[in-house]
């Protein structure tokens, strides 16, 4: 976090204020966004039943190849707006899609059954593989045939699950900014201050009731915030940025006051 804070004070320096402010809103998006990511790492750790000793592993990486993937969607979004500058609108019905998704969701709310979900199957489909562990390793020899472990098939579905978040948080910073190097560094730093900040997110999230709604508004906003810069509108950097820092540090800040209104009760 201290590196993104100083990165994005040197592009202050170096490219001017405006590219500066649309780091930080875009680093701010990002960050926000992949706490969702969390509670997916969480249930597929539990449900595959990772040793604590061993997630470290699998996070690392499956950082690195959050870094390969997403570097090459950003590349296509950034030459497909270019080109085909239309596409804006798409990644803002994408975003508006998302929240009203998030802030309207369809009936109850039950615990998913990961050994269905379709992307826990697909991983499993893609290997053979065996229930045993062994140790630390991705593969292991089962009559003499190399096969993949739990671990390695874990991190094959946890880098298929970014990809599903990268459909909506690189439009959203897309939204903020099309300038690429912006783009590609906020969503770099927030990966990896999602792995330096994993043990104490992973505990602290769900008693954040509140972020969850205050992120479905964000991704509104941006959405909009695309429409309206397509048919001419421009919406200033700083105010796009404070906007998003002030939905967000309300959602956590009315999550933090609720809860210590209910251990006081």
């Amino acid at each position: 976090v201290g590196l993104a804070v100083a990165f994005g004070v040197g592009l202050g320096f170096g490219f001017g204020q405006e590219v500066s402010e649309e780091f930080f809103a875009g680093y701010l998006v990002e960050q926000s966004l992949s706490v969702d990511n969390l509670f997916v790492f969480l249930l597929l750790f539990e449900y595959f039943k990772v040793p604590l000793s061993s997630q470290d592993r699998v996070l690392n990486w499956g950082i690195y190849g959050a870094v390969v993937m997403r570097a090459g969607m950003i590349g296509i979004g950034a030459v497909a707006l270019e080109r085909f500058h239309a596409i804006l609108l798409v990644f803002a019905a994408i975003l508006v899609y998302s929240s009203v998704q998030t802030l309207i969701p369809e009936g109850e709310d039950e615990e998913e059954d990961m050994g269905e979900n379709a992307i826990v199957k697909f991983s499993r489909n893609l290997f053979d593989s065996t229930d045993e562990f062994d140790g630390s390793n991705f593969f292991t020899l089962v009559d003499g045939i190399k096969t993949a472990t739990p671990l390695f098939i874990c991190m094959i579905a946890l880098e298929i699950s970014d990809v599903v978040f990268a459909v909506d948080s690189i439009p959203a910073v897309f939204g903020v900014t099309e300038n690429p190097l912006v783009v590609f560094s906020s969503n770099m730093f927030a990966i990896m201050g999602l792995r330096s900040l994993y043990t104490i997110l992973s505990k602290a999230a769900s008693d954040l009731e509140y972020l969850e709604p205050a992120v479905g508004i964000v991704l509104g906003f941006i959405g909009v915030k695309m429409i309206a810069e397509y048919f001419g509108t421009v919406i200033p950097t700083e105010y796009a940025l404070a906007v998003v820092a002030t939905l967000l540090s309300g959602g956590i800040g009315l999550s933090v006051y609720e809860n210590g209104q209910e251990e006081g009760a």
